[in-house]
């Protein structure tokens, strides 16, 4: 997990003008298409951007550095082409979107928004921050636990041309050439209400890619950064997904509320304690201050879900199909129109 770069699966903004006769929300529909047409209209060729004499310098080598990892992606890897990441918009914010993730106080499983194409997601993305903290205001008010994060890059799978944003260039280099990767390989296969299959499938060959960008371009330097990073990502969320099992077992007692709550509130200073002791090991690194800063609770750990426990699987099916990425996109494809109990089983080869 990359709490810097969720992986946000948005539906296209043709997709939610479609979608503002069929559904009740309009004013979040709207606020969803104003904001990706809004990035699209201010999007300039990444070629202009380059050639302009005031981009920054660090802006520009980004940019470059996005442009060799997408002809990779494209030409080295297989991906299709989409026709993203050949502009560039400076978002003019720390975040893109705003995720705003609810849950009951006695329940880590998510409230879901439904929508056409992309179908049920597990919460709600807002242009502006602000519309964001309203939301959350209202599921407060209802009584729920609500957590609200900030996100740097999102796919429209396809339906639009991605541009390149400001935010995604505010990271490494190694988590620059993983986001770029994992987000060109979205549009590739998706399957509706099965994010934990889309997410362990980008993140497989987010991976995949890695390994070989790094084998034939990388530096000693930049595979230690993304060692590390690697390392210290799962050791957090090794840590928030022991948490959300430790509340599980609790909520699953059926306990009384007050108890409950009590209890509730020893795990999580157990957990603040637990990353005190893991921020200690990595000589204070505090890059996931900032989750633990908004104040963990049902939601922000439900939010925490083991998106990727079927990459072993997949990479087992992309050996299986000798590496090559478009065969094993294919057979990903037969395995995704199985029913959702049986697809785990298919990328076993079962």
């Amino acid at each position: 997990m990359r709490p810097a770069r969720v992986a946000l699966i948005t539906v296209g903004v043709v997709a939610l003008v479609a979608a503002l006769s069929a559904c009740s929300d309009v004013r979040y529909l709207a606020q969803a298409a104003g904001g990706q047409l809004d990035l699209l209209q201010r999007a300039r060729p990444i070629a202009d951007v380059l050639a302009d004499s005031a981009t920054d310098a660090e802006v520009r080598r980004k940019l470059e550095l996005v442009g060799r990892v997408r002809a990779f992606a494209i030409g080295e890897l297989g991906l299709p082409d989409h026709g993203s990441f050949l502009k560039y918009v400076d978002v003019g914010r720390p975040a893109v979107v705003w995720n705003v993730f609810s849950a009951p106080p006695d329940s880590i499983h998510l409230l879901t928004s439904c929508f056409p194409i992309a179908g049920c997601v597990t919460y709600r993305g807002y242009f502006h921050e602000a519309d964001a903290r309203a939301y959350a205001d209202t599921r407060r008010a209802a009584g729920d636990d609500v957590s609200v994060g900030g996100v740097s890059a999102y796919s429209t799978l396809g339906y639009l041309k991605d541009p390149v944003l400001s935010t995604m260039l505010n990271a490494g280099d190694a988590n620059l050439i993983r986001t770029v990767i994992h987000e060109l390989a979205h549009p590739a296969l998706y399957v509706k209400d099965d994010t934990v299959f889309n997410e362990s499938f980008a993140t497989a060959v987010e991976e995949a890619g890695m390994r070989r960008w790094l084998k034939k371009y990388g530096t000693p330097e930049l595979a230690d950064a993304d060692r590390l990073a690697q390392e210290r990502a799962a050791g957090f969320q090794e840590l928030l997904l022991q948490t959300r099992g430790e509340l599980e077992a609790l909520y699953a007692q059926k306990l009384p509320a007050a108890e409950v709550q009590t209890r509730k509130a020893q795990v999580i200073q157990t957990l603040n304690d637990r990353y005190a002791a893991l921020k200690a090991s990595w000589d204070g690194y505090a890059g996931y201050d900032g989750w633990f800063n908004r104040g963990a609770n049902n939601a922000s750990l439900g939010a925490v879900a083991a998106y990727a426990t079927l990459v072993p699987d997949f990479l087992g099916l992309l050996e299986r199909n000798g590496g090559d990425i478009p065969a094993f996109i294919k057979s990903a494809a037969e395995c995704a129109k199985r029913p959702s109990a049986e697809r785990q089983g298919c990328l076993q080869g079962r």
